[in-house]
């Protein structure tokens, strides 16, 4: 367990690359993957579109075949895509080169289980620890040019059931992976799609465009009257939307809608979804009234996946537009959440601007601290504070500290009902944190 922690992250092995990834690391990543897996496996790769991406992509298929092992190369293929297709492909892994919302510059290797799941520690562990093990050969590799055709059929089969819009709609294609696939997704289920950030060029992906960048969206929809906006990241695991003012339809946002149109059919298990600890008070105070029960995990898609595969709860998500449905996928997916948000947005009558209205936030502020974030659960003082702050809000707020699993920073959010009052909080624990662990 201790050897994952040395390349594996939260979400794989990211750095920048040619400096933290490098081919060499790519290439002893492939062949340890296919040591783990066993003689002649077969490992589906695809990428984000960062210019180091066909290197690496190069490499890790050198890496398999040298092991003894086949890769199938996808080309540029959303990350979510990858897991779909080495379940269709009948794969034994999956690998994605991406480093999702971060510039260019970065980069990341991550491998999936056939059955389209991330990887558990352990797995990873083993990874790490064959990297140095012997190469016998007698591999391949080979093109399969029909990914991102076979994705889009299967995202209408599965997804594309009810889904409609009143009007125009821009998307924002981050120009990365989604540019790929979401022009042809959105002809495909009859809507009309004006598309943004679907030129890139190894180095303008997630720039000023995509789900962390917004503004860009929102523009263009004004601009063109639209009805709203889908907003992708750079490997399209993760929608956002606007609304035709330009206001938000965050995470929160998008799951309650889904959760509400599902308990309307009947079709919420146990009147239950999952979410994380940065969910909105709001969103938890809303599906109280709806009498829906929300269950609470820590931030990242894997702790989401891991209890509503615990809880047998189906629909979970993220903040940040990671959303999930266990009964027809494995992982979050943009371009599935943009269908899933549509469907039933057209199912209950409601426009973008509504969705956009459905939770009443509590003042929410979100400070992210450049910190060594090894230090942090050692860190007594702050923890002391955070508890002193915590039950001084009771229920008029709370407070979130962690640790980004992919940034060196401490991330710091405050609720309070009191927008002084959460401004105020929240000011001083990041300088708390900046003056104890900062960097």
């Amino acid at each position: 367990m201790t050897a994952a922690r040395k390349l594996f992250g939260t979400d794989g092995v990211r750095g920048v690359a040619g400096v933290d990834l490098t081919v060499d690391l790519a290439r002893a990543l492939g062949a340890a993957a296919v040591r783990v897996t066993g003689p002649g496996a077969t490992i589906a790769i695809g990428r984000d579109t960062r210019e180091s991406g066909p290197d690496l992509d190069e490499a890790l298929g050198e890496g398999i075949a040298a092991a003894g092992g086949n890769a199938i190369d996808l080309g540029v293929l959303p990350t979510p895509g990858v897991a779909v297709l080495a379940r269709e492909l009948g794969a034994d892994l999956g690998c994605v080169i991406s480093a999702s919302h971060n510039p260019y510059r970065d980069n990341g290797i991550k491998f999936l289980g056939g059955d389209g799941r991330k990887l558990s520690d352990a797995l990873e562990a083993g990874i790490e620890e064959a990297m140095a093990g012997p190469e016998p050969g007698g591999g391949g590799r080979e093109p399969y040019p029909h990914a991102a055709e076979r994705y889009v059929d299967w995202l209408v089969e599965a997804f594309g059931d009810g889904v409609d819009a009143a009007g125009e709609l821009v998307i924002d294609c981050a120009n990365g992976a989604a540019s790929a696939v979401a022009p042809w997704l959105f002809e495909a289920v009859g809507v009309e799609a004006h598309a943004i950030g679907n030129a890139p060029d190894g180095r303008n992906i997630n720039l000023g465009v995509g789900s962390t960048h917004l503004d860009a969206l929102a523009a263009e929809v004004a601009s063109r009257r639209a009805l709203g906006g889908l907003a992708f990241d750079g490997d399209a695991d993760r929608c956002l939307g606007v609304d035709a003012g330009g206001r938000t339809v965050n995470g929160d946002a998008i799951v309650a809608v889904l959760a509400l149109d599902r308990k309307r059919r009947g079709e919420l298990p146990g009147n239950r979804v999952v979410v994380t600890s940065m969910t909105n008070l709001g969103f938890h105070r809303l599906m109280r009234e709806h009498d829906i029960e929300v269950e609470v995990t820590d931030v990242g898609d894997r702790y989401v996946v891991e209890r509503m595969l615990a809880l047998g709860v189906p629909l979970g998500g993220e903040q940040s537009g990671h959303v999930v449905d266990l009964e027809r996928h494995t992982t979050g997916d943009g371009l599935a959440t943009s269908l899933m948000l549509l469907a039933a947005l057209n199912r209950l009558g409601m426009t973008p601007a509504q969705a956009a209205s459905l939770i009443v936030p509590f003042p929410q502020r979100l400070v992210a601290v450049n910190a060594d974030r090894s230090l942090l659960p050692s860190a007594d003082r702050i923890w002391q504070e955070v508890d002193a702050v915590s039950e001084n809000l009771g229920d008029r707020g709370r407070v979130v500290l962690r640790a980004s699993g992919t940034e060196p920073v401490v991330r710091v959010m405050v609720e309070a009902e009191d927008a002084a009052e959460c401004e105020r909080v929240c000011e001083a624990l990041a300088d708390l944190v900046r003056a104890e662990i900062g960097v």
